[in-house]
């Protein structure tokens, strides 16, 4: 067997997005669900790795990735609301990132109603770096700041101004970190829920084009 790597992972999601793009699948035609797409879509790669001999951690609840031994969390989205939950952890997140990598697979979908049958062309296959995945505005913010000779006080105002958390003490806290531990730059856009809220727009856009976001696969129109 073969360990998989992120370069394998990447290169073997390029393969299995063409692939897929050109499949008419019965089982979704007429679904709507989202999360049913994204279900038979995650557990059909890790199946084609599985069947590639890839060896891999799997994941499970317990530590909330699809693939734990290389960091990296696997989304599906809709070109047409590109965005996904995950798991909250810490308010950290928005400054920091998430703590692991993305692969992020954008498809459209369409049926064909004489067979029966769907099709989820991928528009995109997306990489995002743990180091990219905190959110845009939230970091640029942060980071025009201490470019502009910011303190600990225009720090916490800034995070106050955009509701990152009601803790005078948590904010204080972070404002600290920030001055002592300049954030990179993220290109996610985070919005808070019971679980974070992933938005892909940006991702999209830049896959390519900056450091961290690589375009693994670009679908024809």
């Amino acid at each position: 067997m073969t360990v998989l790597t992120i370069t394998r992972l990447c290169r073997e999601a390029r393969i299995f997005s063409a692939a897929e793009s050109a499949h008419p699948e019965p089982s979704l035609f007429g679904v709507t669900d989202g999360k049913a797409v994204g279900t038979y879509l995650e557990a059909k790669f890790r199946a084609y790795l599985a069947n590639k001999s890839y060896r891999f951690e799997q994941g499970n609840a317990a530590n909330g990735l699809d693939f734990p031994g290389l960091s990296v969390d696997m989304k599906v989205t809709s070109i047409r609301q590109p965005q996904s939950s995950c798991q909250f952890r810490s308010i950290r997140q928005k400054i920091y990132g998430l703590g692991y990598s993305l692969i992020v697979f954008v498809y459209d979908k369409s049926d064909d109603a004489s067979n029966r049958t769907a099709n989820l062309r991928i528009t995109d296959t997306i990489f995002v770096e743990a180091k990219r995945t905190a959110d845009f505005q939230m970091t640029k913010g942060l980071r025009d700041i201490l470019d502009n000779e910011g303190n600990e006080d225009d720090l916490m105002a800034f995070m106050v101004e955009r509701h990152l958390t009601a803790d005078e003490i948590e904010l204080n806290n972070l404002a600290v970190e920030v001055l002592a531990n300049r954030p990179e730059q993220g290109y996610l856009t985070i919005s808070p829920a019971m679980q974070w809220r992933l938005q892909y727009k940006r991702v999209i856009a830049q896959a390519g084009g900056v450091d961290g976001v690589q375009s693994v696969y670009r679908g024809t129109t």
